[in-house]
C-alpha cells in the first residue's frame, strides 16, 4: 500500500502543475484586468501601467508563470492585486480554515443521515418505509440551498430566533489552523449552514446506498450466509454492508473536495468568510493569483480525496490488492 500511495503522489504532480499552467493561462486571457478601474471609476492609464510593473504583469506570460511557480515552491501564493499589503496566503490563512470546517462537517452529516436511510430503505424494499425513505432523498436532492437557506434563516433565526443567521467562522483560535474549540457558540453557528449543505449530499448518499445494498443482497454469497443459519444482523452487518458502501465510497473524494471549494452559495446566504465566496469574487475581480492558487488548493483535494478513497476501497473489500 505505501508503494502504491507514493506513485499515486507523484504522478500527481504533473496532473497538478498542468492544472495550474491551463488554469494561469486562462484566467489571464480573460477580458479586462485587474486595474482597469477602480469602484465606477476608469483608472488613468499610466497608474494602471505602473501597478502591472509592479506585479510583473507587463511581463510575457511565460515568464510570470515561471516566476509564479518559483513563488510557489516557496510557499508563496502570490499578492493581491486589488488589496495592497495582503497576500494570497493571507486570504488563504483566512479563509481555509471555515471552508474545511464547513465541508467536512456537511460531509460527516451526509453520511451520517445518509447511510442509516439507505440502509432501512434496502432493508424494507418495496414497503411504506422504503417510499418514504426514497420521497425524503428525492426532495432532499431536489432542494437546493439557494431555497433551504433562506427557509431556516427565516424559520430559526428570524422568526423564533433560536439560532444565528451568520457571522460563523469570526476566527476563533483554531487548533492547528483547522480544528475549532468545540463551544456551544461553534455549533449554534454551524447548524444551519451544516445542514443547508449537507441535506442533498445525504440524500444522494441515501439512494447509492439503497442501491448497492439491494444489489448485494440478491448475490449467492448472502443466500449462503442465510442458508447457514446465521443471524440477518451478521447478514447485514458483516457480509452485506461494506460491499455496498464501496459505491458510496466512490465519491468520498470529490465530495470533500466539492464541499471545501464549492459551497458558494451556502457561504453566500450565511455570510461565511470561506474560499468558496473568494473565489467567485476573484473572477470579477480579475485576482489572476487568488484563482489560481484556489484551483491548486482543490486540485490538491481532489488528488488526496480520490486516494483516500483507493484506500478505503481496500477496507471494504479485502479482495483488491494494489501491491
Amino acid at each position: 500500500m505505501l508503494k502504491y500511495i507514493i506513485r499515486r503522489t507523484l504522478v500527481a504532480i504533473p496532473v497538478i502543475f498542468l492544472m495550474v499552467l491551463v488554469t494561469f493561462v486562462l484566467v489571464q486571457a480573460m477580458p479586462g484586468g485587474p486595474f482597469d478601474n477602480v469602484g465606477t471609476k476608469a483608472m488613468p492609464e499610466q497608474m494602471r501601467l505602473l501597478l502591472e510593473r509592479r506585479y510583473g504583469l507587463d511581463k510575457p506570460l511565460y515568464e510570470q508563470f515561471f516566476q509564479y511557480t518559483w513563488n510557489l515552491l516557496r510557499g508563496d501564493f502570490g499578492p493581491m492585486l486589488r488589496q495592497p499589503g495582503r497576500t494570497v496566503n493571507d486570504i488563504i490563512a483566512d479563509t481555509f480554515p471555515v471552508s474545511i470546517q464547513l465541508g467536512m462537517m456537511s460531509v460527516l452529516l451526509g453520511f451520517v443521515l445518509g447511510i442509516p436511510l439507505g440502509i432501512i430503505a434496502a432493508l424494507f424494499h418495496n414497503t411504506v418505509i422504503d417510499y418514504t425513505a426514497t420521497f425524503l432523498a428525492v426532495i432532499g436532492v431536489s432542494v437546493p440551498s439557494l431555497v433551504l437557506g433562506p427557509v431556516l434563516i427565516y424559520t430559526f433565526g428570524v422568526k423564533y430566533q433560536i439560532l444565528p443567521i451568520a457571522f460563523w467562522g469570526a476566527k476563533p483560535p483554531f487548533f492547528l489552523g483547522i480544528f475549532p474549540p468545540l463551544t456551544k457558540d461553534f455549533f449554534l453557528h454551524a447548524i444551519m449552514p451544516v445542514f443547508t449543505l449537507g441535506t442533498g449530499m445525504a440524500a444522494g448518499i441515501a439512494r447509492l446506498t439503497r442501491a448497492g445494498l439491494l444489489e448485494v443482497l440478491s448475490s449467492d454469497y448472502i443466500r449462503t450466509a442465510r442458508a447457514k443459519g446465521l443471524r440477518e444482523r451478521t447478514v447485514i452487518v458483516v457480509h452485506a454492508l461494506k460491499n455496498s458502501l464501496i459505491p458510496v465510497a466512490t465519491i468520498l473524494g470529490p465530495l470533500l473536495a466539492g464541499a471545501v471549494t464549492g459551497s458558494f452559495i451556502t457561504e453566500q446566504i450565511f455570510a461565511i468568510n470561506g474560499m468558496g465566496r473568494r473565489f467567485v469574487n476573484s473572477i470579477s475581480e480579475r485576482e489572476y493569483f487568488l484563482q489560481t492558487s484556489l484551483v491548486l488548493l482543490y486540485g490538491i483535494l481532489l488528488v488526496f480525496g480520490n486516494l483516500l478513497v483507493d484506500i478505503i476501497y481496500a477496507w471494504l473489500d479485502p479482495r483488491i490488492r494494489y501491491d
